[in-house]
């Protein structure tokens, strides 16, 4: 047996209309007027803006596009074609000058190497603060747009693109976002549009993690679906066992990210699980 893109065969249609009826139930339970979430031109939040248009109605979804100087015209055209199709509305704002004011108050350039990582965490949170000021003025909820492979590797920034009120597909893989993305007539270009979240100049998802996402997921998937050992995995997808290992290392060092900061009531708790 082996472990490969059949690990992660799933129902498209059961799973659509599971996801459709977990955001209309949620939605339900809270006293909200509609939503609101950032719109990327990725997959992921192309995804979500879709399943929730269909879900609620489309007068009840707004899509923030956040661009910066570097983001490419392409991905801004991607996200204004898609909610054109949805019919969603959707507001634009630029957030350099933003991020130039956290420059210019910190007295720090953005030109340091070594700041290039917290500043791009700045502009993730940036991008949060917009998100709330809409929801908090119109009576909406944030929607969160990361999927479980970001979510299990912590690959999101901490009170930024992790800072949502309700996460819909953060059960599915990437790999499976693609699927369901194509499965709901959305563009190809779109589906399978190579990861970025073009937090700075350039980023892509492959500058930071040791494997692309059709590889991801299935160690993904072998280590917390099928609970295999690392050296399982390893043995069972022919991937080295050193990158496995910096998988779950990975894991292990962002479970910060997936729990509320500890306090005295849950200290224990933390200790034993951390």
């Amino acid at each position: 047996m082996r472990l490969n893109k059949d690990t992660l065969k799933f129902d498209p249609e059961k799973t659509l209309n599971e996801t459709l009826e977990f955001i209309r139930k949620f939605f339900k339970g809270v006293n909200a007027s509609g939503v609101v979430l950032g719109l990327s031109g990725g997959v992921d939040s192309s995804l979500t803006a879709a399943l929730c248009s269909r879900a609620l109605g489309k007068e009840n979804v707004l899509g923030i596009l956040m661009p910066t100087a570097f983001t490419p015209d392409d991905d801004v055209a991607d996200a204004l074609d898609l909610a054109e199709k949805l019919g969603i509305r959707t507001e634009m704002v630029n957030i350099d000058d933003v991020c130039e004011a956290f420059i210019k108050t910190l007295k720090i350039s953005s030109d340091d190497v070594k700041l290039k990582i917290p500043l791009a965490n700045i502009r993730a949170r940036i991008r949060m603060v917009i998100l709330y000021f809409y929801a908090n003025a119109k009576n909406y909820l944030v929607i969160g747009t990361g999927d479980r492979s970001e979510a299990l590797i912590g690959y999101f920034t901490k009170y930024g693109d992790g800072g949502a009120d309700f996460f819909p597909i953060r059960h599915l893989y990437k790999t499976q976002v693609r699927e369901l993305a194509i499965y709901l007539g959305i563009p190809e270009k779109m589906a399978l549009k190579p990861s970025s979240p073009q937090l700075y100049p350039g980023h892509k998802f492959t500058d930071e993690v040791p494997l692309d996402y059709d590889e991801l997921d299935v160690v993904l998937a072998g280590l917390f679906d099928c609970k295999l050992s690392a050296e399982k995995v390893s043995e069972m997808t022919g991937i080295h066992l050193s990158i496995v290992n910096e998988v779950l290392r990975r894991y292990s060092n962002t479970e910060h990210k997936r729990r509320y900061p500890p306090t005295i009531e849950n200290l224990n708790y933390w200790a034993s699980n951390v």
